[in-house]
């Protein structure tokens, strides 16, 4: 007879179920271990003089089976099974020991960072209502790397020529073979122009674009990304301070429509934003993201451009500016909508890249561990943050998932439904706040729950994945997403919305990607009096080890 005492019923049940129902013979089976058991021995000291009163008598099985010799004496193998099944059985414990241990600091800190986050945006909410600084209103060059954007090219070159910024448009064709570089030059836009290149990368069309741009501010653009008309001055409005070298904007997915791009939705502005608003306030940005950025040529010359080292060029070069002593910053108010993955294929492929290129990025830039100023905030506050919260606590998450398993079935259930209740709870009053903070609706969060038995496991898969091709020395190829031409044409004024808008012809050449700045980022002083120290020449763990054109812009 099954007692069934293991999933703790209550007394009164396991002496139900362990009291025989006729006069014959039984076999009772109870646990005196696999968790707490105190409700087994109340219910034996009931149990044994209830039977005892009813007349039944407790024999052991030798006696029962009416064995000659009970204990029988036990042979080297013998032993050497029992010890090993005894020290099994002892590390077993002391690992469940300490994963248990492990997971209350997991669940603590998990807990600690959801405050700082909700803190820091606080702050930050305070801080933003006053402007940069004077209004930012010089020129702007909008560079688009595009390979094979066909898709969605001549929506993101509508929206940039829709610009209410004085902007001038570089559309960089990395040899693409679907007529994307045709298709920008059919639309005869005022202010922008095309630039053909072989294919060797995103990193090389980028710095193709540096090369040819005229403006000193600079705005890097996906082929896949629609600016905000506002978007291009709200982003440069940060270079008003001097500190300032890179601005990140303010991603939006487009195709949110089916429940992977509500998932990825609420990724962007729960996970994505409010990181950024926490790294802004920390002054330890790891990452400006390719669809919306903002740069100052200054800046990006003295860190040697885009480097094509990693698989995640956009944080590697982010992590440069910081490393030289750059303020990197974040304008949420600099929306561009972006295609998301709308498959898990697709998605897979596109989080293992950027997993994968961000693990490279840390390795690459871990020498501001040991640095100060602005490059030991990234190292020992970026870099830790990354290194605890998109590694360390992904690659524990299974452990969590399985535990969690263990306890439904073995263990208290409502205990573990209210743990689980809670940490859900806590994710939906930051993914309401997040979303308040970004203006946007709250619908989406009603798959929030749904989010956890998906969308989570194939996250921290990537994690271990990514983790183990790194650990493996293996290198990871890039791969392109697909393009589903979900982004809408915007409508382009018949009048440019600024007449002075820059011409394409003969303007001057820019200056030579190599060449050091004259001067240092503070007005001729080699560190900032106020602030920060920054090196007054570019430092040798800012390389980033790429080759540059050639040619100058006007032979391009």
């Amino acid at each position: 007879m099954d007692s069934q005492d293991w999933r703790r019923p209550g007394v009164e049940q396991i002496v139900a179920g362990a009291t025989p129902k006729d006069t014959a013979g039984q076999i009772v089976l109870l646990h005196d271990a696999g968790g707490d058991r105190s409700q087994t021995v109340a219910a034996l000291e009931q149990l044994v003089p209830r039977l005892k009163a009813s007349g039944w008598r407790f024999v052991t099985l030798g006696d029962a089976v009416a064995l000659p010799e009970v204990v029988q004496p036990a042979g080297t193998l013998d032993r050497w099974h029992g010890l090993a099944l005894i020290t099994a059985i002892r590390t077993s414990d002391w690992i469940i020991e300490a994963l248990s241990w492990l997971l209350w600091a997991a669940g603590a800190i998990s807990l600690l960072r959801a405050v700082a986050v909700f803190v820091a945006a606080r702050r930050r909410v305070r801080m933003r209502r006053k402007p940069w600084g004077a209004p930012v209103t010089e020129p702007v060059s909008v560079i688009v790397p595009a390979y094979n954007e066909s898709a969605g090219i001549e929506a993101a070159v509508r929206s940039l020529v829709a610009s209410d910024h004085q902007v001038e448009v570089i559309v960089v064709d990395d040899g693409s073979t679907d007529g994307t570089a045709d298709i920008v030059e059919a639309l005869r836009l005022p202010g922008v122009r095309v630039i053909r290149q072989q294919n060797a990368g995103k990193p090389a069309a980028l710095n193709t674009g540096i090369a040819a741009a005229y403006c000193d501010l600079l705005v890097m653009v996906d082929g896949d990304t629609v600016f905000e008309p506002d978007a291009v001055r709200m982003i440069v409005q940060p270079f008003a301070q001097r500190r300032v070298g890179a601005v990140s904007g303010n991603a939006k997915v487009v195709n949110r429509g089916g429940l992977l791009g509500r998932w990825q939705h609420i990724e962007y502005v729960v996970g994505f934003n409010l990181d950024r608003r926490l790294f802004d306030l920390a002054e330890c940005m790891p990452t400006v993201p390719g669809a919306v950025g903002a740069f100052r040529r200054e800046a990006l010359l003295r860190v040697g451009g885009v480097s094509d080292t990693t698989l995640a060029e956009d944080t590697d070069l982010t992590m440069a500016l910081c490393r030289d002593g750059w303020r990197v910053v974040y304008e949420e108010r600099a929306k561009a909508w972006t295609e998301a993955p709308a498959s898990l294929g697709a998605l897979w492929k596109q989080r293992y890249r950027w997993c994968y290129g961000t693990l490279q990025a840390m390795w690459k830039h871990r020498g501001a561990l040991t640095q100060r100023g602005q490059a030991g905030k990234l190292g020992r506050r970026g870099l830790g943050y990354l290194l605890m919260f998109q590694v360390l606590l992904p690659l524990l998450a299974p452990v969590v998932d399985v535990f969690a398993v263990y306890g439904l079935i073995f263990l208290d259930p409502l205990r573990i439904l209210g743990l689980w209740t809670a940490f859900l709870l806590l994710q939906v009053l930051m993914g309401l706040y997040a979303f308040r903070l970004d203006g946007e609706r709250s619908g989406p969060l009603w798959s929030l729950p749904l989010q956890q038995f998906v969308y989570r496991q194939l996250m921290y898969l990537v994690v271990i994945q990514s983790v183990f091709t790194a650990v493996a020395g293996s290198r990871l190829r890039w791969q392109r997403m697909d393009r589903y031409g979900s982004l809408q044409v915007p409508v382009t004024p018949s009048e440019p919305l600024l007449p002075d808008r820059l011409p394409v012809p003969e303007a001057p050449p820019a200056p030579e990607p190599w060449a050091v700045p004259a001067t240092a980022p503070y007005g001729g002083y080699d560190a900032d009096p106020a602030r920060t120290s920054h090196p007054s020449a570019p430092v040798s763990h800012s390389s980033q080890d790429h080759i540059w054109p050639s040619r100058g812009p006007g032979d391009l």
